[in-house]
């Protein structure tokens, strides 16, 4: 009894070690690949369990999962020659088990691959173009140029490519040092530009004023001229009309410009005589009764000669 038990034991572990070895699962996320003797004998793709020959084949499970790849920066060389640090990323999926284990054989090395191939196309398709059309609406077809040569040669490793696209593209440092030192050295001479034309402006302006300032003065020193010699023109006749009314009254006239002209300082003594020739017309002595003194009219007075200041 014990050894038949005992012998039924056994018979249950090896059967469940041989189903251990025999069955497998494949969940949603997942595909495999059996080998034998490293031979790929089939592809699994569709969930659930699965058996196999126990201890001949093997099962190499791969992820039917959309992957990510991260490939390291690359320096591009673009087409107007400036230079961009372009990072990027593309997303991928194991398309074709059987050629995946047969061409890139893991995930890691399948990656490896990828990343040349990523940073190949940038290079190419980059090198075509500038950095205004990076910078623009251009840049989601250079993302589908990209793509596109990118599939076309994961396409031999059985993995289809969803999407590729550029995270970042900067420049680099040192060109961004020189790019703001030109920048700054065209903003100063702009600005020197600005200063010097606001200069020649500002003496042109100040030139204008100055001609205009000039052409003022003299029309009016000329128009001032102008009716001064009309007032004196006009004085003169006045004098001449009133003279040849009243001979008398030339003389009297006369007589008060001396007076003016005598009387007019404060640094010089006169020592007159108040009946001299001089007042006569201060005393009214000057007012002639003989007919013939009003046809001919007096002299005018001569004034005295001034002594010194006492």
């Amino acid at each position: 009894m014990n050894r038949t038990l005992a012998i039924a034991g056994v018979a249950i572990v090896a059967l469940g070690v041989i189903a251990s070895s025999a069955l497998f699962t494949v969940n949603e996320a997942q595909q495999a690949l059996v080998l034998q003797f490293g031979e790929p004998r089939r592809v699994i793709q569709e969930p659930g369990l699965k058996a196999k020959i126990p201890f001949i084949q093997e099962v190499r499970i791969l992820d039917r999962r959309v992957l990510d790849l991260d490939p390291p920066v690359e320096q591009v060389i673009l087409a107007d020659q400036k230079r961009l640090d372009v990072d990027a990323f593309a997303r991928y999926r194991i398309h074709d088990p059987l050629r995946f284990y047969q061409t890139a054989g893991t995930e890691a090395v399948a990656e490896t691959r990828l990343n040349s191939i990523v940073n190949s196309a940038l290079r190419r398709v980059l090198g075509n173009v500038t950095v205004l059309a990076v910078l623009s609406d251009e840049r989601a077809r250079i993302m589908t140029d990209i793509k596109g040569q990118v599939n076309d040669e994961a396409k031999r490793f059985g993995i289809e490519i969803v999407d590729v696209r550029i995270r970042r593209a900067d420049l680099p440092e040192e060109t961004s040092q020189s790019i703001f030192a030109r920048m700054r050295s065209e903003r100063e001479r702009e600005a020197s530009e600005a200063r010097a034309q606001g200069q020649e402006q500002s003496q042109q302006i100040k030139s204008r004023a100055e001609r205009e300032r000039t052409v003022i003065i003299a029309e009016a020193q000329r128009d001032a001229q102008i009716l001064r010699g009309e007032g004196d023109n006009n004085a003169i006749k006045l004098i001449a009309d009133a003279t040849s009314q009243d001979p008398a009254f030339y003389g009297f006239y006369r007589s008060l410009e001396a007076y003016r002209k005598s009387l007019n300082g404060n640094d010089t003594t006169m020592v007159l005589s108040p009946t001299s020739e001089f007042f006569r017309y201060f005393s009214g002595a000057g007012v002639q009764s003989d007919p013939q003194a009003a046809v001919q009219p007096p002299a005018a007075p001569t004034p005295p000669a001034a002594a010194p200041a006492q």
